[in-house]
């Protein structure tokens, strides 16, 4: 079974990805998952199959959420806590001008 999908990415989180059947659009996204996804921007459309490889989800779980609820959400990598943020400020101090 092969589907027309468009992919968007959400304008608030970075590396949060909602898949949806073409013909659809973003008719089956529900209210709420919208508010929290941001302004859906659309990044690509693609053709999806059972044999096609999918870089970072899997393509059984992507086509049975399409049909069953209407669309996929890819949520973005968890980051590990032990990780520490710092500002570029920081990371740019000691570099030669």
């Amino acid at each position: 079974m092969k589907r027309i999908c468009s992919v968007y990415h959400s304008s608030k989180k970075m590396g949060m990805y909602l898949y949806v059947l073409k013909a659809d659009a973003l008719t089956k996204v529900p209210e709420d998952l919208l508010k929290l996804f941001g302004r859906p921007q659309h990044a690509f459309d693609l053709v999806l199959s059972p044999e096609r490889k999918l870089a970072k989800e899997d393509i059984e779980q992507v086509l049975e959420n399409l049909t069953t609820q209407g669309f996929h959400l890819q949520l973005p990598p968890v980051e590990d806590d032990y990780i520490q943020h710092l500002p570029d400020e920081l990371l740019t101090r000691n570099d030669p001008m």
